[in-house]
């Protein structure tokens, strides 16, 4: 039985960890925090409870595979609802609009802005939708181990049936023609770290999977995911050592021999890396050479992710008038854009609310609210801001005072019973996410499929990525699916 490490327990190494423990593999994982799950995290403080990063639960047959691979009901570990409306979305001038599932309800709303961008919209659903399945069979759920699985005419011809030269916002712009309407189809490619106006159009199948499949919930948060994995892998009786910070990937003539952990060398046969992808090259593999291409100087020059800028409030109230998931937009939502990817610290910025004790309110004490803002803003490598103590403080502030000019959150300052902050440099330091991206490397058209870094690091021989930062990308639908490719080389090449 060939023994496997996994180094970090985020979603997609602890995903993996069951699924090649079901394939008879001698499996055990290296943590270097004190709880699992990675950025799926959990914070608690003062009775509130709040999810740390992930909160949109979009595709929820990806969840549940792992499961059935291990002969379980998804059922009998996470309890799960559909969402109508998937979010509120909110303008500057105060117009809300409740984005829903519902056709009818749908439709009704598009008339009230023009017949014609109801008839943009409905084809611009047909046709990104069999785009979709284009991306889904041929590039998505697709590992590339050498050349010839891209370059090839069946894979070549299928990338220009996606056509994703064009951007994201651009794509959307040739089906509506209302500008409210182009936004709420295009800034979901935000959740994936990326700017809708040079993210490949191919993001736009982001609103088109909440729409035909559902935003769900999961009852305790997000984190009610990694307690279940966490559960499944205790039945299975796969070690977990946490607090196990691994220093180095022992590599010996182009094969992985191991681990070294405290000074301590582990041996193993397989090595599945979780760590960030750019973190490992530069830290964990000492010699450049044996990872070329992926030197120092090439990991610096490649293109990341925008970051985010993070409260966790506990308010000492109900906020009945908000939806779970809640946008706001800035005013000037293309400077907005641009002020986030060119390094700028904005000033009037769009923001994400997400109130999970709407829905189970053992988050937070009876009658309050946890509440999760998110503002997403440029990474380290692009960014002016010094995040130290008085620049943490000063956004805090600026957020606050931006929420206030809803009415909802008029006298906010005045309600917090509890408070976290996070920032760019939280991510780098404590989740090792290079450049504080929190999504990882950015998913331009030159860092996505064939050109992502592969789940197979071919240089050397057993050793394996799963994450973010490598194929096929961001987002947990999608680092799960990472799991599950890796999982897949590993079985083709040890079994």
């Amino acid at each position: 039985m060939k023994k496997v490490i996994i180094i970090g327990a985020g979603i997609a190494g602890i995903s993996s960890a069951i699924q090649l423990k079901m394939k008879g593999f001698d499996v055990c994982v290296y943590e270097k925090e004190p709880s699992i799950g990675g950025k799926m995290n959990q914070i608690q403080v003062k009775g509130f409870t709040f999810d740390l990063g992930p909160t949109i639960v979009m595709m929820p047959h990806v969840y549940q595979e792992v499961f059935t691979l291990a002969n379980r009901k998804f059922e009998d570990y996470i309890k799960m609802e559909t969402l109508d409306p998937l979010y509120s979305v909110y303008f500057a001038d105060g117009e809300r609009i409740k984005v829903s599932t519902d056709l009818v309800k749908l439709t009704e709303h598009l008339e009230s802005i023009s017949y014609k961008d109801t008839q943009g919209y409905l084809a611009y659903l047909a046709d990104i939708y069999k785009r979709y399945l284009v991306a889904k069979e041929h590039f998505i759920e697709k590992s590339f181990r050498k050349p010839s699985d891209f370059y090839n005419p069946k894979t070549l011809l299928n990338a220009l049936r996606l056509r994703t030269f064009d951007s994201a916002y651009h794509s959307i712009s040739k089906y509506v023609k209302d500008d409210r309407l182009r936004k709420l189809l295009s800034f979901q490619t935000l959740y994936i770290g990326i700017s809708p106006y040079n993210g490949p159009s191919i993001y736009t199948i982001i609103p088109m999977i909440e729409m035909v499949y559902g935003v769900w919930f999961m009852q305790g948060g997000m984190y009610a995911y990694v307690k279940a994995l966490e559960k499944l892998m205790k039945e299975l009786e796969i070690p977990v050592y946490t607090n196990q910070m691994v220093e180095e990937i022992i590599v010996e003539n182009k094969e992985v021999k191991g681990i070294m952990v405290n000074q301590s060398r582990i041996e193993a046969d397989i090595v599945l890396c979780n760590a960030d992808f750019p973190y490992a090259m530069k830290n964990l593999i000492k010699d450049e050479k044996v990872r070329s291409p992926y030197t120092n100087s090439k990991i610096d020059n490649m293109d990341y992710a925008c970051s985010c800028f993070m409260l966790y409030l506990g308010i000492d109230h109900k906020l009945d008038d908000l939806d779970l998931h809640n946008i706001l937009f800035a005013q000037d939502f293309d400077r907005n854009i641009n002020d986030i990817f060119e390094g700028t610290q904005a000033k009037d910025p769009s923001m994400y609310f997400y109130v999970p004790s709407k829905l189970d309110p053992s988050l937070a004490p009876k009658g309050k609210e946890a509440l999760y803002v998110l503002v997403p803003v440029s990474n380290l490598k692009v960014s002016e801001t010094t995040w130290n103590s008085e620049t943490i403080h000063n956004y805090r502030n600026l957020i606050i005072e931006k929420m206030k000019s809803l009415e909802i959150f008029k006298d906010i300052d005045q309600h917090i019973e509890a408070e976290v902050l996070f920032s760019p440099k939280d991510w780098e330091e404590r989740y090792h996410a290079e450049n504080g991206a929190t999504f990882g490397l950015a998913p331009t058209l030159f860092q996505s499929n064939y050109y992502r870094p592969a789940n197979t690091f071919k240089k050397i021989k057993g050793l394996y990525f799963t994450g973010s930062s490598v194929h096929p990308g961001a987002g947990v639908p999608i680092v799960l699916t990472s799991a599950k490719l890796s999982v897949s080389d590993i079985v083709k090449d040890h079994q």
